[in-house]
């Protein structure tokens, strides 16, 4: 008798066993997933490309930049490169780093634009340092390249601009 209960609990256990893991297999249907549905999703690097452009507001093209006339209002990096007599003009919320040459800080009024990186307010006039991070918070600010011999200002920008010539 004591050898048939034995035998009977182990059936029960190893019975038990087999039926808990099969019912974890197909009630989470592991075995029958298919690539893209919601047991087993698939993401693409466009669908990706297109959620990020919908957090940043846009339809995911961006807008560019202009060569012909110096401008640009997208949210991408923009390498521009201002030489002496040039400014670069800054729409409001725009962000540069100076990254080559020597630039002046211009301001239609006595404000001026943020250093991110410093802490402080450059007003107009004041000179532009390097591979810092500067915001401009309102139209009509911007750089002005200074007048030294061979002096290109090369600039990363993100947002809109302007390049205009210095009104003397």
């Amino acid at each position: 008798m004591n050898q048939v209960k034995k035998r009977m609990t182990t059936f029960l256990i190893c019975g038990t066993v087999i039926m808990i893991g099969w019912s974890l297999i197909s009630g989470t249907n592991l075995l029958h997933a298919e690539p893209g549905d919601s047991q087993d999703p698939l993401v693409t690097k466009s669908y990706v490309d297109e959620q990020i452009a919908k957090l940043n507001g846009g339809n995911g093209t961006g807008t560019g930049s202009n060569p012909d006339n110096g401008s640009s209002s997208s949210n991408e990096l923009k390498i521009v490169t201002i030489k002496p007599g040039q400014q670069l003009i800054a729409k409001a919320g725009t962000e540069f780093v100076i990254r080559a040459g020597k630039a002046e800080i211009f301001s239609s009024d006595a404000s001026g634009v943020s250093d991110l990186t410093d802490g402080k307010d450059l007003t107009k006039g004041m000179d532009v340092p390097s591979n810092h991070l500067l915001m401009f918070p309102r139209d009509g600010r911007g750089i002005v390249a200074k007048d030294t011999p061979k002096n290109s200002v090369v600039v990363t920008v993100r947002g809109g601009y302007e390049v205009q010539t210095v009104k003397e």
